[in-house]
């Protein structure tokens, strides 16, 4: 969603900086919050914020605009497995540094690579499903824009061209083809090969952006964990929320 936004706002393909590096994470709390702050004091564009906060710990100004990104909670987890595995040592014994003095359990440094494991560690740390709860209430208000990863990979002009219209952003129509084609993986991935995620992943920016498809839980979550998901998503989402979730706005015909 960094990707699209950035390459919306400059259609001309000149932006100053990858997407990762244009879009300060405030909740990232490995830089001080003075410099992200300064940092977007100093923006000459407009300005784009990244948070995973929930919507019950953020400001809500109805002079913004929200993009709320989910995709199905199982490909999430399959997604994080591969966060959690190439994720550096270093980088998440800083997160346990700052989390200890919140009194947040410390990761381990490398994921031992027991899906049992990584999935308690997953729920304790805040289900997909327990942010769209947070979010859920706010669906049908002129500031919020809820995005769905399936909807995405299955018609990306049409996802983009509502998103650009959500932004009140106006992209040439000469310019929609460059515009769109940026926002593949493959090119995603050479736009942040010097991006802050060449230092934070083994193998940088090939590694984060890693296969960027849907249904992968189906081969690789074990059936215990797909029940143990069902159960969760039952407890944590009401059932429209959890269709939306589970399968987009394409697929199940609504959009929130």
């Amino acid at each position: 969603m960094q990707g699209i936004v950035v390459s919306m706002l400059w259609p001309s393909g000149d932006s100053p900086a990858p997407a990762f590096d244009l879009c300060p994470w405030l909740d990232l709390r490995l830089i001080p919050i003075s410099e992200l702050i300064e940092q977007l004091d100093q923006l000459p564009h407009r300005r784009i914020i990244k948070t995973h906060s929930p919507a019950d710990c953020i400001p809500i100004y109805t002079a913004c605009r929200y993009l709320a990104v989910y995709r199905d909670p199982r490909d999430a987890f399959v997604s994080w497995a591969n966060h959690r595995r190439t994720m550096r040592p270093e980088l998440i014994e800083a997160m346990n540094a700052d989390a200890s003095s919140d009194g947040v359990a410390p990761w381990t440094p490398r994921w031992s690579g027991d899906l049992d494991d990584l999935w308690q560690e997953w729920v304790d740390w805040g289900t997909p499903m327990e942010h769209l709860a947070s979010w859920w209430p706010h669906r049908g208000q002129p500031y919020v824009f809820f995005v769905h990863y399936a909807d995405l990979q299955q018609d990306l002009v049409g996802e983009m061209r509502r998103i650009a219209t959500f932004l009140d952003v106006e992209v040439p129509d000469d310019l929609w083809p460059a515009v769109v084609d940026r926002c593949g993986i493959a090119e995603m991935r050479k736009a942040h090969e010097t991006s802050m995620l060449a230092v934070a992943f083994d193998g940088g920016a090939a590694s984060f952006f890693n296969q960027g498809g849907s249904g992968r839980w189906q081969d690789l979550m074990p059936d215990h964990l797909v029940r143990s998901h069902e159960q969760l998503a039952a407890s944590q989402l009401p059932a429209d929320a959890r269709q939306w979730m589970e399968r987009g706005s394409l697929v199940s015909g609504w959009r929130p």
